[in-house]
């Protein structure tokens, strides 16, 4: 059950606001669909896939998106995924109006939706609650919910606006943390649809809020200088967008690549 609980952690808790970025490339001209697809591992065994599908008109953006275990985790603890986002396309970010995640794994199930307006949150709901709270939990305060990013859209940066250095805060609904990215050079990288030199930065996750202080998974995630998430640039647009992801745990390495990049 190693393996299964490390799924619900590391698949869907924490590393997924770095992973769920990934989900979101896409090409910003009008009445644009796209399609891309990642899969997921740990140590080499298949954790879980995902297909997203993008859809712009104008200055508008939906994406969807699906996640399914597989290998040995779909018959230990079978889990999916669904998420969406719609927003609108500002000059250096994507802006969330409306973002929306649901999953379950095992007999584990959650849903939360969040309404932004010109980056700060307006609403926010998760069934169930997390009820009653440790008495060790951040809370998440209204200033905490100001000028923030969306998990799905919020790791797409515009080519005018450097990749890494960067700082990047992110809101998922529940907890708020900033997603630090460091230069580490360049380096090539080829999938279905694209063949060339990714930037690849180092990341650090500094939780801020909505988390149990001193809890053993986000605090190693917290001490963690080895991730890594590689941007590719889009052919289409100059915006840059993760088609790599490495994040070292106890057990091996977890990865997230691009199987199709805007092929």
């Amino acid at each position: 059950m190693v393996l299964s609980g490390m799924t619900s952690r590391i698949g869907f808790r924490v590393p997924a606001l770095l992973v769920a970025a990934m989900f979101s490339t896409t090409c910003f001209a009008a009445e644009i669909q796209h399609q891309t697809d990642y899969s997921i591992a740990l140590a080499g065994l298949p954790l879980a896939r995902a297909s997203f599908h993008t859809e712009v008109d104008q200055n508008r953006y939906t994406i969807s998106g699906t996640l399914n275990s597989a290998g040995l985790v779909n018959i230990i603890s079978p889990t999916s995924g669904q998420t969406r986002v719609s927003g609108l396309i500002g000059r250096d970010r994507l802006r969330a109006t409306q973002y929306s995640m649901s999953y379950r794994s095992g007999k584990k199930a959650r849903a939360i939706s969040v309404s932004f307006r010109n980056g700060n949150v307006v609403r926010a709901s998760m069934v169930p609650k997390r009820t009653p709270l440790p008495k060790n939990w951040v809370p998440v305060t209204s200033r905490d919910m100001r000028n923030v990013l969306d998990p799905l859209s919020g790791l797409i940066i515009p080519a005018k606006t450097r990749v890494c250095p960067n700082t990047l805060p992110i809101f998922d609904g529940e907890s708020r943390l900033d997603i630090k990215l460091s230069a580490k050079g360049t380096r090539n990288f080829k999938t279905r649809g694209f063949d060339g030199e990714v930037i690849v930065c180092g990341v650090r996750f500094v939780p801020k809020a909505g988390y149990k202080k001193g809890r053993e998974d986000v605090e190693y995630l917290r001490r963690l200088e080895t991730m890594e998430m590689w941007f590719a640039k889009s052919d289409s647009v100059d915006v840059y967008a993760p088609v790599y992801v490495r994040i070292p745990t106890k057990i091996g390495p977890v990865t997230v690549s691009a199987t199709r990049f805007g092929g």
